[in-house]
């Protein structure tokens, strides 16, 4: 069972990026390291305190599951979770 956050998605609740939904890549005791697949790629995080992220739960997203294991994960992928989670809200 997986304790931490990574490979879930989080909603921004600070900043100038309020609101923004991202994923997961890596985290750390203090910061979470987010990539929305568009402007922060997955090469490249953004690095943000846990405290101003809201998470919200995907155990069934197969990304998810490759971010777990650290599969390598593309940002097409990245950007069509996030499109497809803001489509059904």
């Amino acid at each position: 069972m997986n304790n931490g956050i990574k490979g879930f998605m989080a909603k921004s609740l600070s900043g100038h990026d309020k609101d923004k939904i991202y994923y997961v890549i890596e985290e750390d005791s203090t910061f979470a390291y987010l990539s929305d697949g568009q402007i922060r790629k997955v090469n490249n995080p953004k690095r943000k305190k846990k405290k101003h992220i809201q998470i919200i739960k995907n155990e069934n997203s197969l990304l998810y599951k490759k971010i777990l294991d650290d599969q390598r994960v593309s940002d097409e992928e990245i950007k069509f979770e996030i499109k497809h989670y803001i489509e059904k809200k």
